[in-house]
């Protein structure tokens, strides 16, 4: 790789000099340097908490009901998903202090000059989560204020726009902010919500419909938390080297898990009570008021929490596909296009366009994780080190080949509204997608690649 990939000029910068250094960081995709390194692991716990208490996923916790799971089914499900999804997050966070690299720059390793592919399809996709979550922010703030919906919307982009640009330092402090303030209003909320509810216990389906809900479902909650793997140590890359991974895989793990337990148990909770999937429903549900209000105030800090690490990742995977922007100006970029697409979210049926746009967003990922840690175990046998700009990479024509192989043998497994594979209608309904694109990646990459004939660093 010889550093080609990585011009100081363009893609290096400004670094934050500490945790309380909230300047413009203009450092882009370069590795970050040990003595620019800071901050201890258990602030990732937070990173990962705040942006997931959304109420993206008290919507996906309703979904468990149109399945026709109830509460403890659901919870099951919700739970084995989650760990699932999270797991890979947790791992992946842990290579951030080992080579002050971001994601999507790691992939360069496996990839080479293909790594365009998974690049474009990682920008698109935090285009995607922008919108979706930028879309029940903008609504809150619509309600909130009596603005109209795209000046609502705009005012939550250019909030969390301000964090992407202002970058790693000033989101890790933002977030350790709204964790706490997350998890009161929550706590708030949930005992309203739930004063004199009936929870919905008893699951409506049966047989071999209940057991493809089961999987479906639990394939629903693990494309949620997965879907942040390709961001993994874009939030831990300015770590000192010698951080301990196992506390990095912990504050991952149980800052995500937590947080989508909490989310999505609400939403198990409350099943189809919440038929009206949008903030005004979410307010109204409480009653309006002082608790309807907090709700929807909640709905945008939310947004603009989790929106910004889409639009802080965003522009760092822009920049590993080649575009020779400075890191801030293609995190505005992200959050522009993320406006168009939300104001086309908002003209029709949320609730479909929410579950396809959750999982197709995520297909893409257990191919790539079938590249990308193979190769990086492979690097880093022996307890050997990974000096990103000295490495070279071995076969990218085989990471290319097996990431695609990998996502066309998912396609038959995959479960959505907009398109139902022929082996997910057999098994009614169960989504074994994810599953399968695994498989067949890790399979063909360790087929293609063999064992290197070069060294590795």
């Amino acid at each position: 790789m010889s550093g080609r990939g990585f011009d100081a000029e363009v893609f290096g910068g400004r670094m934050p000099t500490g945790g309380r250094d909230l300047a413009v960081e203009t450092h882009g995709i370069r590795p970050v340097p040990e003595d620019n390194r800071f901050g201890r692991p258990w602030r990732l716990f937070s990173v990962w908490f705040a942006p997931n208490l959304t109420m993206t996923a008290v919507f996906t916790g309703t979904l468990a009901a149109t399945l026709g799971l109830g509460f403890w089914t659901g919870l099951a499900a919700m739970l084995l998903g989650t760990v699932l999804g999270s797991l890979p997050v947790a791992y992946l966070s842990t290579w951030g202090p080992r080579t002050g690299t971001g994601q999507l720059p790691l992939a360069r390793l496996p990839f080479g000059g293909g790594v365009v592919l998974p690049g474009l399809v990682q920008w698109l996709g935090s285009i995607a989560w922008d919108a979706l979550v930028g879309l029940f922010g903008g609504e809150a703030l619509a309600e909130l204020t009596g603005l109209p919906f795209w000046a609502a919307v705009l005012v939550v982009l250019v909030l969390q726009g301000a964090l992407g640009v202002f970058g790693y330092a000033l989101i890790h402090r933002v977030q350790t902010v709204m964790s706490v303030l997350l998890v009161l209003a929550f706590a708030a909320l949930a005992v309203k919500v739930l004063s004199g509810h009936p929870i919905a216990a008893a699951d409506t389906a049966s047989g071999a419909g209940l057991a493809g809900g089961v999987v479906l479902f639990t394939t629903i909650a693990l494309s949620l938390a997965i879907s942040w793997a390709p961001y993994a140590s874009d939030f831990s890359r300015y770590l000192p080297a010698g951080t301990s991974s196992r506390s990095v895989f912990w504050a991952t793990l149980l800052g995500l898990t937590a947080s989508y337990a909490i989310g999505e148990g609400l939403g198990l909770a409350l099943g189809t009570s919440l038929g009206d999937q949008t903030a005004k429903g979410v307010a109204d549900l409480l009653g309006g008021g002082f608790l309807g209000a907090l709700a929807l105030a909640v709905i945008a800090l939310a947004a603009v929490s989790s929106n910004a690490m889409n639009d802080y990742s965003g522009s760092l995977a822009l920049q590993t596909v080649g575009v020779r922007l400075r890191r801030p100006v293609s995190a505005v970029v992200v959050t522009v296009l993320a406006f168009a697409l939300i104001l086309w979210m908002h003209s029709g049926e949320l609730a479909a366009k929410f579950q396809n746009v959750l999982l197709f967003v995520s297909y893409w990922i257990p191919p790539f994780l079938g590249v990308v840690v193979p190769d990086w175990l492979a690097r880093t046998r022996g307890g050997r080190r990974v000096d990103v700009l000295a490495s070279v990479s071995v076969r990218p024509w085989a990471a290319v080949v097996a990431f695609v192989a990998g996502f066309g043998a998912a396609v038959p497994f995959m479960n959505t509204s907009l398109y139902t594979g022929p082996v997910a209608a057999a098994l009614h309904g169960a989504d074994l997608a994810y599953y399968v694109g695994l498989v067949v990646s890790l399979a063909a990459y360790f087929l293609l690649r063999g064992r290197p004939s070069v060294d590795l660093d």
